[in-house]
Parts: structure tokens; C-alpha cells; sequence
């Protein structure tokens, strides 16, 4: 199974804080964010990642090169997985300040497309052992975190059977179960579906200003979703202001330090 990274945003509302680097460099309790997703990743048996990088992009690849200085990484998709060791593949989105995370989900195709695949954003602050929990799943899957919730985050409402019926910002809080934490595990299958519509929206129809779970929603009526896990009780804080980041210095738990 492959990781794929998604690091190309410029966490406007984190300003000052991002002025010169990005949101995935900030670090809590002494680590970056990117490399917590990286290392949660690797505890879920990943060595092959995609990094799709933007706002300081240079910056987050050097600070891969540089923390894992004995990998071998690459422009390509060409990479050996029978290794040990993470291989990194970097793929840059130079339009990053006029398209938003379904335009590098889109880009990752380059190597993904028709393969099992691990998506994560590179900011997510939380326990190891969820994505532990995703990458595991037989089929494909979401994290979720159960909570009442507002207008802001991306809510989730299932089925019987506790399978996405719909996951966006605008669908009724009271008949969501919870909120997306943003780690989604895609099968092959899922991963062909995914890219044939991500190809149809973003060539097509010219939508590249959106958030990715929108090809997820129409996947949905086409009989491709989500499975939810529920990792309510292992630690997730969403980063989305100065305040945010100060509060998540105060509430991580000592075993993630």
C-alpha cells in the first residue's frame, strides 16, 4: 500500500505562524507535523509514499531528505517497496494558490491511480494507532471522530451498515454521526473509480477549487464509499489557528511526545 501525503495548502488562518513555512513544518510537542504523519504511516506498514508539496514546497522536501537522509526519493513514480526504508516520491503543484486539495489528490494519480493507497493530509495531529486502524481495513475505508457537530467540519451521515451516504460541510449537523478526521484508506477498486471521476471534474468540468470529498460524494450513487471506523477515543486535534496550535502544545498526550 502506498501513502499519499497532501501538502501543497498555504494555512492562510495560521498566519503568522505560516509566513514562512508551512503548516506541515510547525511542530507540536517537538515534532513536525509532517514527519508524525510520516512515522504513523510507517507503524501502518508503509514505504512507499507520494508527497504532493506547494506553498514552500522546497521546504518540505528538504526536511524529508534531510530527516530520513539514508532514503532514496525521487521525481518519478519508480520506487523499490520491497525495502524497509520509505521511498519518497515528490510531485509539485506550482498553481497551489488557485486550486484546493482535490486538484493534489487528482495530481497524486500519477502513481496511485488503480493502486491501494493510504490518504492523508500532511497536517492531522493524531494518535498513530487510527491510521494503524484505517490501513488495516479490508475494504475501503474513513476515520471518524464522533461528536456533535456545527457547520465548519466535514460531516459524515451512514447507513445501516455504517457506510458514507453522504460527507460534506453542508448536509443537516443533526443527522451526521461525526466528523471526518481525514485519513481514508482506498482500494484498487476504489482507487480506479475515484480517478476516473477525479478526471472527469478536473479535466472536464474544470473543478479545482473544491475539497476532494465532493468526487467521494458522487462516487457514492455509482456504489463506491466508505466503510467509517470510529477512533473517537484515540487523540485527534484539528490546527487551524495560532490559538489552536497553543492549545495542542497543552493537550497531547505524553506517550505521542
Amino acid at each position: 500500500m502506498i501513502g499519499v501525503i497532501l501538502a501543497a495548502g498555504m494555512a492562510k488562518r495560521l498566519r503568522p505562524l505560516t509566513d514562512t513555512k508551512p503548516k506541515c513544518l510547525l511542530e507540536v510537542g517537538g515534532r513536525t507535523l509532517l514527519e508524525r504523519t510520516v512515522r504513523a504511516m510507517q507503524q501502518a506498514g508503509i514505504t512507499e509514499f507520494v508527497v504532493v508539496t506547494g506553498y514552500r514546497g522546497e521546504q518540505i522536501r528538504g526536511f524529508l531528505e534531510t530527516s530520513f537522509s539514508s532514503i532514496p526519493s525521487s521525481t518519478s513514480s519508480t520506487s523499490d517497496t520491497s525495502t524497509t526504508s520509505p521511498h519518497f516520491t515528490f510531485l509539485h503543484n506550482s498553481d497551489y494558490e488557485h486550486n484546493n486539495n482535490i486538484y493534489s489528490l487528482w495530481m497524486a494519480g500519477e502513481v496511485v491511480r488503480g493502486r491501494e493507497f493510504l490518504l492523508m493530509d500532511s497536517d492531522i495531529l493524531c494518535d498513530p494507532a487510527a491510521v494503524v486502524a484505517i490501513a488495516k481495513q479490508e475494504e475501503s475505508a474513513l476515520a471518524l471522530n464522533r461528536h456533535e457537530c456545527g457547520e465548519e467540519e466535514i460531516k459524515v451521515i451512514v447507513d445501516a451498515d455504517q457506510h458514507i451516504t453522504e460527507i460534506n460541510k453542508t448536509c443537516n449537523p443533526k443527522d451526521a454521526i461525526g466528523e471526518s478526521v481525514g485519513i481514508e484508506k482506498m482500494t484498487a477498486e476504489y482507487s480506479t473509480a475515484l480517478y476516473r471521476e477525479l478526471d472527469q471534474m478536473i479535466v472536464k468540468e474544470g473543478l479545482i477549487d473544491i475539497f476532494y470529498e465532493r468526487c467521494f460524494e458522487r462516487l457514492i450513487p455509482q456504489g463506491h464509499t466508505f466503510k467509517v471506523v470510529d477512533t473517537t477515543h484515540y487523540f485527534s486535534y484539528e490546527l487551524d489557528t495560532p490559538e489552536d496550535f497553543q492549545r495542542a502544545q497543552e493537550l497531547i498526550p505524553a506517550e505521542l511526545l
